[in-house]
């Protein structure tokens, strides 16, 4: 559930020729008094503007379709309003906007003590979940014929995904109470799809503590109409990239923001070599041993094409749990912690063998209001909050 937040008005990028068609989109934006523009969404880039406002429309063809809105008044003051855009793009429910005034500690207070105790069994049951998983996709992809390897690598990339969903849990503090173990089942989780963990863990809890914050966050970002014109070369890139080949843009961060020492604080670089050093030895061993036994065919077969659907994944989960026409990105005086994490995320609804795999991972914005809480008790705190905030 998530909900809108009025953000100050600036350029946003205009490419005519990516518009989708304005029929749905005009009275919404005229109801609201904000200017007609398109927004492209990138990775972590550095902006001199204040806020901005982006989405992601369904069932719509060409570029992201975008409105700079004013600060006041919220463009969802409204049930009637909120039910409208839900029925438009595709949402259950749109919730009210949270008030100034609750804190993310007033949240958590109103939650039962439950949900925070770690329990041990139903995490290591996720693990017996994914390896077998894991291991059932391996055998399919072994005895497929060619026609049916595109459900094999599905499956067997989802799985994958699940072992994503432990390191997350691990990086969380959720998994188990020793922190050791944690630090060990998450960098070996992460091996097999070449995520150095600890790079990640501390990028993402940065993306936690400024969810949907110019400039601050590390996921999704907004492309200025300045930064866009100043190179052909890169409006060409963004289109492209955020056209055919947005559900794996997850794959450009993945190599930005994690192999990069430069990027992590002095205290932060010694752990930092240890999970690049596993990465590393992972393809220094397990590459090998793959092409070996099976060639590079079997490289591909069996490593490449489950990992380019884990990366699909991210990506979806990125951009999809972020992005919505009410879900604004503000500047660090405007921003509101408990408003970003509880307002500007979405619960997606995926298939159920989807959700059995990964874990929960679709009641996304719970995991921005608990920092101590497994993907599994996660779902209660979304029962919890989906009948509203007391």
């Amino acid at each position: 559930m998530a909900t809108a937040s009025g953000v100050s008005a600036g350029p946003v990028l205009q490419l005519p020729s990516l518009r989708v068609p304005s029929s749905r989109l005009l009275p919404r934006r005229a109801a609201a008094g904000a200017p007609a523009g398109n927004l492209f969404v990138k990775r972590a880039v550095v902006y001199n503007r204040r806020s901005c406002h982006h989405f992601l429309p369904s069932n719509q063809r060409g570029g992201l379709q975008a409105a700079v809105l004013p600060v006041a008044p919220p463009i969802l003051d409204d049930e009637e309003t909120r039910k409208q855009m839900a029925e438009d793009f595709g949402f259950t429910q749109i919730g009210e906007e949270l008030p100034d005034s609750v804190t993310l500690k007033d949240v958590m207070d109103t939650l039962p003590k439950e949900v925070f105790e770690i329990n041990d069994i139903k995490a290591w049951t996720s693990v017996l979940i994914s390896v077998t998983s894991y291991a059932l996709g391996l055998f399919f992809i072994a005895k497929s014929p060619w026609y049916l390897l595109p459900l094999a690598w599905a499956w067997t990339g989802t799985a994958v995904t699940g072992f994503f969903v432990i390191g997350h849990d691990c990086a969380h503090k959720s998994f188990s109470r020793n922190k050791l173990v944690e630090d060990i089942v998450g960098t070996l989780a992460f091996m097999p799809l070449m995520y150095p963990y600890e790079p990640w863990r501390f990028k993402h809890d940065r993306h936690h503590a400024k969810t949907n914050m110019l400039i601050e966050d590390t996921a999704w970002q907004p492309v200025w109409q300045k930064e866009i014109e100043s190179s052909p070369l890169l409006r060409k890139a963004i289109i492209f990239g955020y056209g055919p080949i947005r559900p794996w843009m997850s794959i450009a961060h993945w190599l930005i923001w994690h192999f990069d020492l430069k990027k992590f604080r002095p205290n932060e670089v010694p752990r930092v070599k240890i999970s690049l050093a596993c990465v590393f030895a992972f393809m220094a061993i397990g590459w090998p041993l793959i092409i070996l036994k099976s060639g590079l065919a079997g490289w591909f077969k069996f490593w490449f094409m489950p990992w380019m659907v884990y990366h699909f994944w991210m990506s979806t989960f990125t951009m999809v749990h972020h992005t919505a026409p009410h879900i604004p990105f503000k500047s660090s005086d405007e921003w509101n912690a408990a408003q970003a994490q509880l307002n500007g995320t979405v619960h997606c609804n995926y298939p159920q063998w989807c959700v059995f795999q990964l874990h929960c991972i679709h009641t996304k914005s719970n995991f921005y209001l608990l920092d101590i809480c497994d993907s599994i008790e996660i779902t209660m705190v979304g029962n919890r909050n989906a009948k509203g905030f007391p």
